[in-house]
């Protein structure tokens, strides 16, 4: 006897020899690589970086981040050999990489406020940069973001370095408060201030925010990635933007995506920790996130000059761009 079959499966069986094989799938286009020098250890700091990657914006924009820690990698080095296409870098290291001749710009001005400042013990009264005058200030070393703003803070006050005496302490400005070692430290207003109170220390804080307005941290290209790749350029800067913005509305949510960047997060102290972040996010934001002020950066330029850093100043239109922010 004929064995029938239903008239729905023969279709699909005509279905399929009419079709053929399958077509195959529409490759997805490859990756690109981008080691990230960050300049510091894994930090919540970092918050709207790690949200970027967690979240899938730097996919989306066809990179592949990969983030590194190095302190010894130094950011503007590979960026002016064309090593790397980006790096995290403060506007004094910019500035300082063009003099020299590497072709670095910032596309994106994450920090908004130099987070630079002075730490003292309540009891001591040193309120304002006048009354650092004949003080004893420990410091990491006469170096980097902590010293510019020292000086910028000095600078406001009509001091110079004669009038104070520098103890380079290495990155043990907490300690070196507690224990009375010091009259006053530098610190990041973001970070050391709060493990102090945490601690039980009351102290005051004077930022340099308060009195100058200098270019801070934020994501810094090169010439020739931005010519032949701006793309690129506009993918890292749109994927890092959107990281900041998720981080502003929700920084518990970023706080917990930091836990899987961070080691020990999880155990750390998480009020010390979380109030870190919201200081931190009060310097990020800003009407227009990632803008870089032109005012800012002749603010910075006049520093360095002062304090003899540059011989001669820059073209600064070469060393910023706001062109990959969305428009205003």
């Amino acid at each position: 006897m004929a064995r029938t079959f239903p008239i729905f499966f023969i279709t699909s069986l005509i279905v399929v020899a009419c079709a053929g094989s399958p077509a195959s799938p529409t490759p997805m286009p490859e990756l690109v690589h981008v080691r990230l020098p960050m300049g510091y250890i894994p930090n919540v700091q970092y918050a709207p970086l790690y949200l970027a990657e967690a979240r899938g914006y730097f996919r989306e924009a066809g990179i592949e981040v990969e983030f590194d820690y190095s302190t010894e990698t130094d950011g503007m080095t590979l960026l002016g050999a064309g090593e790397v296409q980006f790096s995290l870098a403060s506007g004094e290291q910019v500035l300082l990489a063009r003099a020299q001749g590497l072709p670095v710009v910032n596309v994106l001005g994450w920090w908004q406020d130099y987070p630079v400042a002075i730490a003292a013990r309540a009891e001591t009264g040193i309120k304002r940069p006048e009354d650092l005058a004949g003080k004893r200030i420990g410091l990491p070393g006469t170096f980097g973001a902590s010293y510019i703003g020292l000086r910028a803070l000095l600078d406001a006050a009509g001091l110079s370095e004669s009038d104070v005496t520098l103890d380079s302490i290495g990155f043990n400005q907490v300690q070196a408060l507690v224990a009375g070692q010091e009259q006053a430290v530098v610190v990041y207003a973001n970070n050391e201030p709060i493990q102090l109170e945490a601690q039980g220390v009351s102290v005051d804080v004077i930022r340099v925010a308060d009195y100058v307005h200098l270019a801070s941290n934020g994501l810094v290209s090169n010439e020739t990635t931005i010519a032949s790749h701006p793309d690129l350029v506009q993918g890292m800067v749109q994927a890092f933007l959107q990281g900041i913005r998720d981080t502003l509305s929700d920084p518990q949510a970023a706080y917990e995506v930091c836990k899987t960047y961070v080691d020990n997060l999880a155990q750390a102290d998480q009020a010390v920790q979380t109030e870190v972040l919201n200081a931190s996010i009060e310097f990020w934001k800003s009407d227009r996130l990632g803008y870089s002020d032109p005012q800012s950066w002749a603010n910075m330029q006049d520093v360095l000059l002062e304090m003899g850093l540059l011989d001669q100043p820059l073209d600064l239109e070469q060393a910023f761009t706001n062109s990959f922010l969305p428009s205003p």
